[in-house]
């Protein structure tokens, strides 16, 4: 993607405390290719100028007034569809609210440490001004088609290709067959992701089958506090468990754990079987924890598996010298997410160009590449 950063993007600013507006502005405003051409107090002030004003991108709160957060995302992508970057608190709610956020169309969402007034925002200055930079540049005809619906409030609607499904919610529940032995494991299936991944995490997840027969392993780039939000949301929407990985435990068939946020995600021979192992004492790559290069170079040294990846929607590079280690040491099938489909074509792009891609598909086609390739 080529970007003139001699032309400004506009950027409106919602948050109903007017120290946080004027916070925001001053940060993003430091940068010479953003502008920001508005401010608004709650959600329906924020669904109004960006009628009005028609900005390249905004920043959204979500615990507003009149209308909150999410209310205000919905409306703004029925009637003036744009880049939007959700603020959350680190809270419980506010993680299960952000990844909701995500599922209607937010592109990607900034923390604050310190609640809704966050008096030390400052300290995350770079990464406000890098995310509603990168968000700017989104193309949102690649997210509007694969927007989630929003859910009634007993069941959870997830759309699978063309045809819609309506499943009740339930909570996690360890599959009884336990931990595999290691003579009954023969492949795994490894998924990294960045910015736009929950959404294209979905799309891959619904479609795989309950009795899929490996374990999934997943990186998505999210910090500490909401990796667990997403994957109870995921799960609720699945075939298959999905879960929170957790440090020492056995990996299972049939289920997909997700690298806690802060924590790189590793895989260690444990008598018989394999475990998870969480690292948060090995530096971030690339400004990542977890990381992608960290899952696939541990998995390397597991020469006795198979393994089938997926690339998807993110940022950078992160996952292209993992996946070179990986190749030199184990049968590998490796999906890169297509640039038709990928909200940003960074990380699959790094892994097509370099030519570790067996195949480029679109998001709604790897969920079915990954069951076929595991099952042949």
């Amino acid at each position: 993607m080529t970007v003139d950063t001699n032309v400004s993007k506009r950027v409106l600013i919602a948050d109903d405390s007017a120290f946080m507006r004027k916070l925001i502005s001053e940060i993003i405003s430091s940068h010479p290719s953003l502008e920001v051409v508005g401010t608004a107090r709650n959600g329906q002030e924020a669904v109004d100028k960006a009628r009005l004003l028609k900005p390249d991108v905004m920043t959204l709160d979500i615990e507003m007034p009149v209308l909150d957060g999410l209310g205000a995302l919905q409306q703004i992508m029925k009637e003036n569809p744009l880049p939007v970057v959700m603020l959350s608190s680190t809270t419980k709610e506010g993680a299960e609210n952000t990844i909701r956020a995500m599922e209607y169309g937010a592109v990607d969402f900034i923390t604050k440490p310190g609640g809704a007034i966050s008096l030390n925002l400052r300290d995350s200055e770079k990464i406000i001004i890098e995310k509603v930079f990168d968000a700017s540049q989104i193309d949102m005809v690649k997210i509007l088609p694969r927007r989630a619906n929003a859910t009634p409030s007993n069941s959870t609607v997830a759309t699978t290709g063309t045809k819609l499904v309506v499943k009740p919610k339930r909570s996690f529940v360890s599959p009884t067959e336990g931990a595999l032995p290691r003579s009954a494991v023969k492949q795994f299936i490894i998924i990294g992701t960045s910015t736009g991944g929950p959404r294209a995490l979905q799309q891959v997840l619904v479609s795989l089958p309950k009795n899929v027969g490996v374990p999934i392993l997943i990186v998505q780039h999210m910090p500490a506090g909401f990796t667990k939000s997403l994957a109870d949301r995921l799960n609720s929407l699945c075939n298959i468990s999905v879960k929170e990985a957790e440090n020492g435990e056995l990996i299972e068939k049939n289920t997909a754990y997700i690298a806690p946020g802060g924590k790189h995600l590793k895989v260690a021979r444990v008598g018989v079987s394999y475990a998870i192992r969480l690292d948060d004492q090995d530096a971030p790559r690339m400004g990542h924890r977890p990381a992608v290069d960290v899952l696939l170079e541990s998995v390397s040294e597991l020469s006795e598996l198979q393994f089938v990846t997926a690339i998807m929607t993110g940022m950078g590079h992160d996952g292209l010298q993992g996946m070179k280690i990986l190749k030199e040491h184990c049968t590998t099938f490796t999906i890169a997410e297509s640039e038709e489909t990928a909200v940003v074509y960074g990380m699959p792009r790094a892994i097509q160009e370099a030519g570790l891609a067996n195949i480029s598909a679109h998001v709604q086609d790897i969920g079915k590449l990954l069951t076929e390739h595991v099952k042949s």
